[in-house]
């Protein structure tokens, strides 16, 4: 207990899937937490869940898309904390289809949360871990989607492959800085989470994929993962055990990325 004890943590998305269980894990383990989401009921449940376990978490509706809304969340952190040590960019989402059947609307869509949201909280989130000079943590939550391709995913593979590059091209930005702030990425492969209901089981297909064949015929260790695994590589790479780590990709896949 208390790995993260006394630090302040800002996890997005954080209303399902892996950011609840970030969230959760992080507070299990002494960290003050803001939960931001667009959804609304979900994320208040979720911090009203950690606060009835002896937690100390809050909620704030949060689209990553929006500068301001940024600005007001770090805000706020500031306002309550008076600094931030750790950073999840969490959300996100998937779409779906051919290449030649996506529309532009929903190639930017897919850019604006994964790509857009992940640079605009590094950029109004790391000034205020610069300030109170101890430095800080911040995981990116890219997919093995960013390390290879997935068929029908080209555009959900051009945002995590984003991801992983901007991750250690801001690395090496906070290393030459020395201001002690590191950076990685987070690669999950297959996770028992809401993202694949997007997400169809073949080319015209509207079902959804079924997780379990998937990781019975694709991974290596023959299941699928659940958020928690997610959780606990956040939780490692955001406590001081993981301080000799910058610019790095956590990869928690079952060895799906091996094969």
């Amino acid at each position: 207990m208390g790995r993260v004890s006394g630090k302040v943590a800002l996890v997005t998305g954080a209303a399902s899937g892996i950011g609840r269980a970030c969230a959760e894990r992080l507070a299990a383990e002494g960290a003050k937490v803001l939960l931001t989401d667009v959804q609304d009921m979900e994320g208040v449940g979720v911090a009203a869940g950690i606060m009835k376990a002896g937690g100390e978490a809050s909620f704030r509706r949060h689209d990553v898309t929006i500068e301001d809304e940024w600005i007001g969340v770090v805000g706020e952190i500031e306002r309550r904390f008076g600094r931030l040590d750790i950073l999840v960019n969490n959300a996100g989402i998937a779409v779906s289809g051919l290449v030649t059947d996506l529309t532009l609307e929903q190639w930017r869509r897919q850019q604006a949360v994964n790509v857009e949201g992940v640079f605009l909280g590094l950029k109004h989130s790391l000034p205020l871990m610069r300030k109170a000079g101890n430095g800080g943590s911040i995981i990116n939550v890219s997919s093995v989607a960013g390390l290879k391709g997935a068929m029908l995913l080209s555009a959900y593979c051009a945002s995590k492959g984003a991801v992983r590059l901007m991750s250690k091209a801001v690395a090496l930005e906070c290393a030459g800085l020395r201001d002690g702030v590191r950076v990685n990425s987070i690669h999950p492969g297959i996770i028992d989470t809401p993202i694949w209901n997007a997400i169809p089981g073949a080319a015209g297909s509207n079902e959804p994929r079924d997780l379990d064949a998937m990781a019975a015929m694709g991974v290596p260790l023959g299941v699928k993962g659940a958020p928690i695994d997610i959780a606990e590589g956040v939780l490692w790479l955001a406590s001081d055990e993981s301080r000799y780590v910058t610019g790095a990709e956590l990869v928690i896949d079952g060895g799906l990325t091996v094969r």
